[in-house]
């Protein structure tokens, strides 16, 4: 059945108009009809099943008939990536979106070789992930920052997983065994590394656990995808 993340407030029998590009996709593309049913979510009211009211050539309505899932949502977890290609992080936030992180935070570093991107796109990417994944919530995209002001400005009890490609620290596994859930994020660095500051300061971060993603050197995206697989493997809900 066909899922979409919409903002709106969701109750039995709220009468909701989909926005334009929701209201094409399911008319023109799916060729929807009135009396068909879709589920709805909006991260915070649960999985809605809704019925199509109506079917204009401006809009489509629903209206929600039921509660299928109520609320919930993955483990504490963000993925804190420094800027790369475009194409890279946007393969990179829709793997994240699968994968269970709660926020995708992009750091700008110094050898990172971008310092915009397109937030907007990024969140359309990560809802869609939602919507194909079944998950009941959409990441939170953050604005690039400067890795200096995130770690100044670092969340007091979040653990970090940094991925250390020096590749003498334990490997993911051993260095997250019989260590707490909780709050977490993963740092994954830019396709140059850090710079040998950066890792200085990193490497001594009381809240920090360096690890290793193996001995080969891995693109910026596929050591991202790795990492989560890993800390989902141990701390995350995979182990449910």
């Amino acid at each position: 059945m066909i899922r979409l993340f919409i903002p709106h407030d969701l109750a039995a029998g709220a009468e909701l108009a989909l926005d334009p590009g929701q209201s094409r996709y399911l008319a023109a593309v799916m060729r929807q009809e009135v009396g068909d049913e879709i589920l709805l979510f909006n991260g915070r009211d649960g999985e809605w099943r809704a019925r199509i009211s109506a079917v204009t050539k401006r809009a489509v309505a629903v209206s929600a008939i039921a509660l299928e899932r109520p609320q919930a949502t993955g483990p504490d977890l963000d993925l804190v990536i420094a800027l790369v290609k475009r194409a890279r992080v946007e393969t990179i936030v829709e793997k994240a979106a699968e994968l269970g992180a709660r926020r995708v935070r992009l750091a700008v570093t110094e050898r990172t070789n971008a310092d915009r991107a397109r937030v907007d796109r990024l969140t359309a990417i990560a809802t869609e992930a939602a919507e194909q994944t079944g998950r009941l919530d959409v990441p939170l995209i953050a604005e690039p920052v400067k890795l200096e002001r995130l770690i100044a400005e670092w969340e007091p009890g979040r653990a970090l997983m940094f991925c250390d490609e020096a590749g003498d620290a334990l490997p993911v596994i051993g260095a997250l065994r019989d260590r707490p859930s909780g709050p977490w994020a993963i740092l994954i660095g830019p396709e140059g590394g850090f710079s040998p500051v950066e890792r200085q300061r990193l490497r001594g971060l009381s809240y920090a656990v360096p690890v290793s993603l193996g001995p080969r050197i891995l693109r910026a995206d596929t050591a991202a995808i790795s990492a989560l697989t890993l800390w989902q493997s141990v701390l995350g809900d995979w182990t449910s």
